[in-house]
């Protein structure tokens, strides 16, 4: 069976009011919950190590999306085509992405040098997909990737960054941009519900083992592990990622991964605001300018 991709998204102003202001929405509700991860993260793994606390992240994550799978209505894949794309995606994301950066920052690097590292998605993804672009785009994620740099370097400093935690990370951020180039290439839609619990057994599939062979697997259930694994789990696992999916399948992969821009800055912000972290002017500044390259980017006039 030939596998067609859903029809087109009513047209900006052709929506039903409700619908037009969750997407509206939307990207900052996904902005706000990827970047308090951070913090969540380091609140977590305080009390279990990197490969066990993902594990376990993932399987309480498909085991909260599996009761939306018995809704009515629900459109399953239709070819092993598409089960094959869901699937591909969930590794890329859940395991390369998630598990080379959380094991990056287990091997030394800290959050702020692997945030600015994983900054370099939206220049890899508009390079990849530049054919047509205006020179308000580039000047957008220009100044959208200077916010970042500010941000990062405004901090206390960026602490060890061995060369083993680099290639880990530097392959942490293909796995980020190969999954959003290749979800807008293949063009296929997946049910919300489907496509989180397919990725998360994935992810549980592949992490769990190495996991068991690399890591003693022991979990301090402290209060503030069980709050972040709460929060990763339904903020990040599946509100974050269910909203970063359906963009993509929305709209234009620069302009969404644009938004990863205000991650670091945001990420700083949330640490100052929940860990007490230290939230200097220049950080401040580099959101600023974060924030005004994402708008730029977002401009009518940098789309054609």
């Amino acid at each position: 069976m030939t596998e067609r991709p859903a029809p087109p998204d009513l047209p900006a102003g052709h929506e039903p009011p409700a619908a037009a202001l969750f997407w509206s929405a939307a990207p900052v509700v996904f902005v706000l919950f990827w970047s308090g991860g951070y913090s969540f993260a380091k609140l977590g793994l305080a009390h279990a190590e990197p490969m066990t606390m993902l594990a376990l992240r993932y399987g309480l994550a498909a085991l909260a999306l599996s009761p939306f799978l018995l809704r009515r209505g629900i459109r399953w894949p239709g070819s092993a085509r598409h089960w094959g794309a869901v699937a591909l995606t969930g590794f890329l994301i859940q395991v390369v992405y998630f598990g080379l950066a959380w094991l990056a920052m287990k091997r030394g690097m800290n959050a702020g040098t692997t945030a600015i590292i994983m900054a370099l998605q939206p220049i890899l993804v508009a390079v990849a997909t530049a054919r047509g672009r205006g020179g308000w785009l580039w000047a957008g994620l220009a100044l959208g990737f200077l916010g970042v740099l500010v941000t990062v370097l405004s901090g206390s400093g960026l602490g060890p960054s061995p060369g083993l935690a680099v290639a880990l990370a530097l392959a942490a951020l293909a796995g980020i941009t190969l999954a959003t180039l290749f979800e807008k290439a293949h063009g296929m839609r997946t049910d919300p519900a489907v496509g989180g619990v397919v990725q998360y057994l994935v992810g549980l599939a592949v992490l769990w083992p190495l996991a068991a062979a690399t890591e003693d697997m022991r979990i301090d259930w402290h209060p503030e592990f069980v709050v972040a694994i709460a929060y990763l789990v339904i903020a990040n696992s599946i509100v974050s990622i269910g909203l970063y999916i359906a963009l993509l399948q929305r709209g234009d992969a620069t302009r969404i991964s644009a938004l990863l821009y205000l991650v670091p800055p945001l990420a700083m912000l949330l640490a100052w605001a929940i860990l007490g972290e230290a939230f200097t002017p220049g950080a401040l500044a580099g959101l600023a300018l974060a924030a005004a390259g994402v708008w730029i980017v977002n401009r009518p006039a940098a789309r054609g």
